[in-house]
C-alpha cells in the first residue's frame, strides 16, 4: 500500500501498491503533464518504481494565465 497526498485538494488517499509512477497517475486519471510527483522531496519522472510503504505527494499543475 502506499499513501498519496493530493496537493492542492489536501485529499489523502490510500491505494495498492502502484509499479511506476506512470501508472499511478493513470489510476488518478491525471496525464504526465498534469501533476507533479514527490517522494521524500525528490521529484519523480514517470518511469520510476514505487515501493510498499511509499508516502507519495502528487501536485497538480495549475495554470493561471
Amino acid at each position: 500500500m502506499i499513501t498519496v497526498t493530493l496537493e492542492p485538494d489536501g485529499e489523502t488517499l490510500t491505494l495498492e501498491r502502484h509499479n511506476t509512477v506512470l501508472m499511478l497517475q493513470k489510476r488518478l486519471g491525471l496525464r504526465v503533464n498534469d501533476a507533479l510527483v514527490i517522494r521524500g522531496g525528490e521529484l519523480l519522472t514517470p518511469d520510476r518504481r514505487l515501493e510498499d510503504g511509499d508516502a507519495i505527494t502528487v501536485r497538480k499543475v495549475i495554470s493561471r494565465g
